[in-house]
């Protein structure tokens, strides 16, 4: 009997360990322009963990804060993959990094979305 329920519990406990989610995020931009000039730049992702997604992409100059630059649709899981897209431009020389960050939602109107994941910093240098 005290077997048993030795074995009950670590069947319990072995459920309750969650299991690692899966998803990704890319970016893609130009690695260069001009100053000045206007270029797209495209987002999407996924996370298994999440009923609803959305995905935003971001920039900073010079190491500083991070700015939003535009959000996509709000998607439920099992449909297609969150996307967004931004045209933007680099208003001085320098490197422009450009990511991507992949928040769940509860629900299409939730307010308080929850950070998830993010992608790689992409670099274009603006000359």
């Amino acid at each position: 009997m005290a077997v048993t329920a030795a074995l009950g519990l670590a069947s319990v406990a072995l459920a309750a360990v969650p299991a690692h989610a899966k998803g990704s995020v890319d970016v893609t931009a130009p690695s260069s322009t001009a100053v000045g000039k206007t270029f797209t730049v495209t987002a999407q992702g996924n996370d298994d963990a999440a009923s609803y997604m959305r995905i935003c992409l971001e920039d900073r100059t010079a190491g500083k804060a991070w700015h939003q630059l535009a959000c996509g649709a709000t998607v439920e899981r099992g449909g297609s993959e969150a996307q967004a897209t931004a045209k933007t431009k680099g208003t001085q020389r320098g490197t422009l990094e450009i990511r991507a960050v992949l928040y769940a939602l509860n629900s299409p109107s939730d307010n308080h979305p929850v950070r998830m994941r993010a992608s790689d910093v992409v670099k274009v240098q603006v000359r």
